[in-house]
């Protein structure tokens, strides 16, 4: 879909969302408007949402603005439990009233502070995001990097798994299944076909209300929400929002799924932001758009290929270059590579090209230059946002910087050109530990700067390798045994 991407600025008494809010508006707000909760979250390395709940009338200015010290040892691939504390510094600029909480609640992100050295911890995504920025400031590149993302996702009615030494399975059902076609009982029909989804009216779209409902609260979270409709798959949406900066970008998508994964629970269903979890149909992706600006003036309009700048070519070809080592964080689970192949409207061949869904990068049709923009449709949203948008932009200064030629646009249908000519075009990774070694073999445009630290590297890594790839590999699957039980 096409994502809005304007300058608008969404205000709440008085202040622009994520911009500087002191404490004390903060302290007003609980008093005047009867907040009885403080929920401060983050997200941990590996995409999940966290959270820690404060009294609300308890907190006072001063851990407000200095920061309020929690336990980090439990948090995967964090702190050693010797050496645990960690102090959470609320970006208040980032509150929003809870709209799925029983009791007033009060939800402002932040980021992570090492209490001994009052320094930004290295390994948390949002401070690897900052750096990013702050690099790209640095070099004279620009001063801000915008994103913005395009999260899809299923809503299911109900899911099982099963996992154990003799048992496995999972099974998902959704009403516009049309497996379901043939069930007994009160079956109205109308229901959505593999890839026939995008984008039926109703009764075969069952998720509008729902969808509606989605929105209503993303607003009411701050989120400025342009469109919404029904995609591909079956039971499968998506929610068209505005873009932010790289910080605000991140915490969008995570207040984007927060959103849609507690409005389906609240109706009874159950959302998930897992890339595959249809064999036979279309996947989730996250496409992202993404433009630098400096001096309030977009660097990427310009006059060369679609009216883009030779900045803007070059972030391309940064993107290009390190298209298959972005994809640890881009395309960071084993589940990422089951919608990362040919025939499922993923790209699979790092090309750009204006208009065009099939390749790694597209350039959208745009009438303003403040908009022009390209878009990377490679990723999806199961894992870090932060570091996926730090990954983003470390590749695109290292374009920039170098000045890496993208080579000829490919404008022509790539899922469709001969084998000899796709061949001669680099595909993505194919795997999850194809995509980490690539990354540790491809890294010194990642640790430039001190963005992406070598701890961080080796702990993210390291957790992936042993928890994901070697677990994956070992465990038998319904799939082999329907193809080798006989042998």
């Amino acid at each position: 879909m096409y994502v809005c991407y304007k300058i608008v600025f969404s205000k709440t008494k008085g202040y622009a969302k994520g911009a500087f809010m002191p404490a004390t508006a903060i302290l007003d707000m609980i008093d005047k408007e009867g907040i009885e909760y403080l929920d401060l979250q983050f997200g941990d390395m590996f995409g999940m949402l966290q959270h820690t709940t404060f009294v609300a009338k308890n907190i006072d200015e001063d851990q407000l603005t200095e920061g309020i010290p929690f336990d980090g040892s439990s948090i995967r691939a964090w702190k050693s439990i010797d050496k645990s504390d960690m102090v959470f510094k609320p970006d208040l600029g980032s509150a929003f009233v809870d709209p799925f909480r029983q009791r007033k609640t009060l939800v402002i992100f932040g980021d992570i502070y090492e209490p001994q050295t009052g320094e930004r911890y290295e390994r948390a995504p949002r401070n690897i995001a900052f750096r990013a920025q702050a690099y790209m400031k640095s070099l004279g590149i620009g001063d801000t990097v915008y994103f913005g993302p395009e999260p899809e996702f299923f809503i299911f009615d109900s899911v099982r798994i099963e996992n154990s030494a003799h048992l496995s399975f999972f099974e998902v059902e959704t009403n516009e299944g049309p497996w379901t076609s043939g069930n007994e009982g009160a079956n109205l029909g109308h229901k959505v076909r593999h890839k026939m989804g995008y984008f039926p009216a109703t009764p075969q779209d069952t998720l509008m209300d729902l969808r509606n409902d989605i929105v209503a609260n993303m607003e009411s979270m701050g989120i400025t929400v342009f469109l919404h409709h029904h995609e591909v798959a079956t039971a499968q949406g998506e929610i068209g929002v505005k873009f932010g900066e790289i910080l605000t970008a991140g915490d969008l998508v995570h207040k984007y799924k927060y959103a849609v994964k507690n409005t389906a629970y609240q109706h009874g269903k159950t959302a998930t932001f897992m890339p595959k979890p249809l064999f036979g149909d279309n996947g989730s992706g996250m496409h992202v758009h993404t433009s630098i600006w400096k001096d309030g003036k977009n660097q990427f309009a310009g006059d060369g290929y679609s009216n883009l700048s030779e900045t803007a070519l070059y972030a391309i070809g940064g993107l290009l270059k390190h298209g298959r080592a972005i994809q640890a964080f881009t395309n960071p689970t084993g589940n990422s590579y089951r919608r990362l192949v040919p025939g499922y409207e993923a790209p699979v061949k790092l090309a750009y090209s204006t208009a065009n869904r099939s390749a790694a990068v597209r350039i959208p049709f745009v009438t303003s230059e403040n908009a022009r923009r390209f878009e990377f449709r490679c990723g999806d949203s199961s894992g870090c946002p932060y570091l996926s948008f730090a990954a983003m932009t470390m590749a695109m200064i290292d374009g920039i910087k170098n000045k890496i030629d993208p080579g000829s646009a490919l404008d022509k249908n790539i899922y469709d050109l001969p084998a000899q000519e796709a061949a001669s075009i680099e595909s993505t990774c194919a795997t999850q530990e194809e995509a980490i070694n690539e990354m540790l073999a491809d890294k010194d445009w990642l640790t430039a700067g001190d963005v992406f630290d070598e701890g961080f590297i080796e702990a993210y890594t390291g957790y992936r390798l042993d928890e994901e790839v070697e677990i994956q590999k070992l465990q038998p699957s319904p799939v082999e045994f329907e193809l080798y039980y006989d042998v």
